[in-house]
C-alpha cells in the first residue's frame, strides 16, 4: 500500500468517527483505552489489544504525525520527519529509506493534539505530502 491510499484511507476512517461524536469530547474519545474498543477497525493493532507506541495516555487522534513527510514517486527518499525528531530514525529496506516513528510519540500527547486541533483531520495533515 502506498502512503498517499493509507492517507486517504484513513481521513476517510478519522472523517466517520468525527461525525458520531460531539466536537468537546474528540480528544477524550479517541483516547486509546477507549477508541480501542468502541471503533475496532480503526486501527489493525487494536485487534490484538496492542499500542503503537508504549506509553501512558496514549491518545490516536492523530495517527500520524503532522510533521511526517512522504512522497510515494521518489525513487530513494519515500519518508522522512519535517523536525528530525530525535526520537524518530529513518530505515533501509531494498535501497529505500522510510522514516520510522516507532520512538516518537509527539503526536499522540494531549497537549500536542489540543495545539493543533482540527476536526478535519486532512487539514492538520496538510503538509505530509504534495
Amino acid at each position: 500500500m502506498s502512503y498517499l491510499s493509507w492517507f486517504e484511507n484513513h481521513a476517510k476512517k478519522h472523517r466517520q468517527i468525527v461525525e458520531k461524536v460531539t466536537e468537546n469530547k474528540l480528544v477524550e474519545y479517541f483516547r486509546w483505552e477507549n477508541i480501542s474498543k468502541t471503533d475496532v477497525d480503526f486501527c489493525p493493532l487494536f485487534a490484538q489489544n496492542k499500542k503503537c507506541h508504549d506509553m501512558e495516555n496514549l491518545n490516536c487522534y492523530l495517527c500520524a504525525c503532522p510533521n511526517f513527510r512522504f512522497d510515494d514517486s521518489a525513487k530513494k527518499l519515500k519518508s522522512w520527519c519535517s523536525i528530525d525528531s530525535k526520537n524518530g530514525a529513518q530505515i533501509e529496506h531494498n535501497g529505500i529509506i522510510h522514516q520510522d516513528c516507532s520512538g516518537c510519540t509527539i503526536p499522540h500527547d494531549e497537549g500536542y493534539i489540543k495545539k493543533h486541533f482540527d476536526t478535519n483531520w486532512l487539514e492538520i495533515m496538510k503538509k505530509c505530502h504534495d
